[in-house]
């Protein structure tokens, strides 16, 4: 049970990693007018993409200020995010196992 649930959890943060990406390109797709987003389609994928990495990367916007007009939070956001994946969530994992099986 504890392994399903470490797998799962691990699934989530790198599925996580991915709508931040996926993110910051269609961002920059939308700046320089790739993508128009008055199409129906593109702007349900924007905002959808946004509704789910918003809540992760406001805090890394709060303190790190955009340089020279590029915003890095995803970066740092994805650095943090594969550290907890790596490093804390193994341990959780090595922690919680006897109690969960």
């Amino acid at each position: 049970m504890g392994s399903f649930i470490f797998s799962i959890l691990q699934q989530i943060l790198g599925l996580l990693v991915l709508a931040i990406i996926v993110s910051a390109i269609l961002s920059w797709l939308v700046a320089f007018n790739v993508i128009n987003i008055r199409h129906p389609v593109a702007n349900a994928v924007v905002r959808g993409l946004d509704a789910v990495t918003r809540p992760v990367l406001r805090p890394f916007q709060r303190f790190i200020p955009p340089l020279g007009g590029i915003d890095i939070s995803p970066i740092v956001a994805i650095i943090v995010i594969q550290a907890a994946e790596r490093y804390l969530l193994p341990w959780v994992h090595g922690f919680l196992f006897p109690f969960i099986g």
